[in-house]
């Protein structure tokens, strides 16, 4: 017998289908879902506190209005409602199992009214939870079949681009809370049972001379509407989307923002910041981004090198720096394992860079270059 759904959730762990209650069922934290700053979620801190990140800060908070308004209309090109939307961030905020983030993505979902029964609206709503999944908990896998999957439920190219800009978004809301957790101090709780995301495979990283290829029907620019064309002619200097950029575009308020968080304060060139990129790219699988890197540093050959290896090789060489032992340790928990991110790492890369803005500054840019990873992971092929 066919299940049928009801739209309450009685916790924030999001379930697919789920039996009917005679009564609204309301999640374990219901005021989670009424907070002034959709991004930080109301943490501890005040404007003055937050000044120093004002530049990405407020970006990333229009990034948040923009991914999940609060009226989604629909139409055939358009098909990812508001409930796919937010069931979609529940699902990135139990992988990332940030306390704070999960309550909050729950207690939004809760009242939404939640697809039909039908077998066809199950099977939708599970691969979209699936790829969601597989993007922010082991963002290698995803590959050309995943993305099929996607296109056989009915998400058109317009779709596929919202829920892997919703992914990389939330993945880096999560590390965005963690670290200021830590920053505050606070104990972290993490829920056992939990898996560490692992490093992404080595051997597609001994090819640097590899590069980027889209997967997906770009925007081309003789059909592009105006928002598109001056979207595309805004991103145009950025290096870092300037190749994703045809297909973000589908998505242009979207993309405009990423490209503000991209030039903020967080952007900096500074050897921490190179080396967080290379960590991340390594850990994420992302080896278009980690070749991007690597040739703009041809002076950091004894760093590139090890860094392509396999984990156990990462390890041997990282015990082996202790300079580099902060910034390593706190790059590579922040990017596994945000919801164990603590003080404990948080304090001894702040007393090596000297003050808690740059250290905040540069682990938010390691948030970001994941979410940038997971878009190159998933939009496009390397070879």
């Amino acid at each position: 017998m066919e299940q049928r759904r009801y739209s309450g959730k009685s916790h924030w762990y999001h379930e697919t289908q789920s039996s009917t209650l005679p009564q609204d069922v309301l999640p374990l934290v219901p005021e989670a879902a009424h907070v002034n700053d959709r991004l930080l979620l109301d943490l501890a801190l005040s404007e003055e506190d937050l000044l120093p990140y004002k530049s990405w800060l407020q970006p990333a908070r229009q990034l948040a209005d923009a991914l999940f308004p609060a009226h989604v209309s629909l139409t055939r090109l358009h098909t990812f409602s508001a409930y796919e939307r937010m069931s979609t961030a529940l699902t990135v905020a139990q992988v990332s199992g940030v306390q704070r983030l999960c309550n909050h993505y729950a207690a939004r979902l809760t009242p939404l009214p939640g697809p039909d029964s039908s077998r066809e609206s199950n099977h939708r709503l599970a691969q979209i939870t699936q790829y969601a999944r597989q993007l922010a908990i082991s963002p290698s896998v995803i590959d050309g079949r995943a993305r099929q999957h996607l296109s056989d439920v009915g998400l058109s190219i317009w779709d596929v681009v919202l829920i892997n800009q919703i992914v990389g978004f939330v993945g880096f809301q999560a590390r965005v809370i963690a670290i200021f957790q830590a920053s505050l101090g606070q104990a972290v709780r993490w829920l056992p049972g939990l898996d560490m995301q692992s490093y992404a495979g080595a051997t597609p990283f001994q090819q640097p001379e590899a590069s980027w290829h889209t997967a997906l029907a770009p925007v081309e620019t003789p059909y592009a509407n105006a928002e598109q064309s001056a979207c595309l002619l805004r991103v145009e200097s950025n290096a870092k989307l300037r190749s994703l950029a045809p297909v973000l575009v589908h998505q242009p308020t979207i993309l405009s923002l990423l490209a503000r968080l991209m030039e903020s304060g967080l952007s900096a060139q500074t050897a921490s910041h190179e080396f967080a990129n290379l960590l991340t790219s390594r850990i994420n699988g992302s080896v278009s981004c980690f070749n991007e890197q690597a040739l703009s540093l041809p002076e950091q050959t004894a760093l590139v090198i090890p860094l392509r290896q396999h984990e156990c090789e990462i390890e041997r060489w990282e015990r082996q720096q202790p300079s580099q032992r902060p910034l390593f340790q706190a790059i590579n928990l922040l990017t596994r394992a945000p919801d164990r991110f603590s003080a404990a790492q948080f304090t001894p890369l702040q007393q090596q860079l000297g003050s808690v803005s740059q250290t905040i500054n540069l682990l938010g840019w390691s948030g970001l270059c994941g979410w940038l990873n997971r878009l190159k992971i998933a939009l496009g092929e390397t070879y």
